[in-house]
Formats: C-alpha cells, structure tokens, sequence
C-alpha cells in the first residue's frame, strides 16, 4: 500500500526565519520571486497580551482538490500517493487552478508561463536521491514534521493526534497539511 503523505506544521514553534522557503527555492530552482511558501501573520491576543503567529502556507495537497477540478488540460492532477501535482507538459498556463485554489499558493512562473506549486520535493527527490521535504529538513525550530498520515505510528500521525493538529480551513479540501495553533 503506497503512502499518504503530509505534514504538521506549529505555528507555536515557527519563527519567520524564511529557512523552510529559502531551501524550497534552493531545491527546486525557483526564481527569485517564486515561491511555494508564503507567509501571512496574526495577531493573537488581547491588549496588553497580545502576540503575533507566524503562518507559512504552501500547497495543502487536498484529497478535494478545487485546482485538479477545474483545470482544462489535466496538467493539475493528484498521484496515486495523494500528492497534487503540476505536468508542466500540459500546463497553459490559464491560471484557473490559481484562481481555484483557496489558499492562494499556486505561483506563475513569468519565464515559462506554467503555473506550479509545493511538490512536497518528490521530483527534486527522485531525480536527485535527496530526501522529500527539504522545508522539513531547513527548519531551524521543528517547527515541521512529514510523513505517512495512514501510518498511526509515525511521527506525523502522533502529533497530529498529541497536538489536535487541523487543517486550517477545517475540512473545505480534506488538506493534508495539518497546524498546530
């Protein structure tokens, strides 16, 4: 039985250093002004408490997922390990998977016109034997954890249940990217 990959990210541990984003654009040759992370902050608390979370988003890799739906070539598609992908063979660059995607994580690439997104580093990792998930490996707090969510005893399965991790958007895409907040 193949893997059903995800990850944990815990907003409670992230810094903003930018090291998981830095490490994606570095493994996957991104341009300058692309990048598969984003970052948004939200003030927590209540004066004089109050504090600000640090949010990386990325790809949520849903097992619903809006951008393969509406895509007219087929170049959005979800492989047999549930991990959304871009054929960039096929990619028309129309944007619609852009304007689909609820988290708004799918990025342009101005120099090829295709429309790409986190791949969870299985291309990077196939073609060059490094491991999957180089954001994971960057993270300078551990803030981030991958793995098997069909494996309840694997690191990812544990925290998820330890920490009441969710998906942000609660169950909109079934996303596989799960937070700890």
């Amino acid at each position: 039985m193949m893997a059903r990959y995800g990850m944990l990210i815990n907003t409670k541990k992230c810094i903003g250093c930018y090291a998981c984003r830095v490490a994606c654009q570095r493994q996957n040759k991104l341009l300058s002004d692309e990048a598969f992370i984003r970052y948004e902050e939200k003030e927590t608390g209540t004066y004089p408490e109050v504090g600000v979370e640090t949010v990386p988003l990325q790809c949520m890799h849903c097992e619903d997922a809006p951008c393969v739906s509406v895509c007219p070539t087929g170049a959005a598609y979800k492989g047999a390990d549930g991990i959304v992908g871009v054929d960039h063979g096929r990619c028309i660059g129309c944007k619609y998977c852009m304007a689909a995607c609820p988290y708004q994580v799918r990025v342009h690439n101005h120099e090829t016109g295709t429309v790409d997104k986190c791949r969870f580093c299985t291309v990077s990792a196939a073609e060059t034997g490094t491991k999957m998930s180089t954001c994971v490996e960057a993270c300078l707090t551990g803030a981030r954890l991958f793995g098997d969510l069909d494996d309840p005893d694997s690191d990812i399965s544990k925290a998820i249940v330890s920490d009441n991790a969710q998906p942000i958007a609660g169950s909109l895409t079934k996303a596989k990217i799960f937070y700890v907040r």
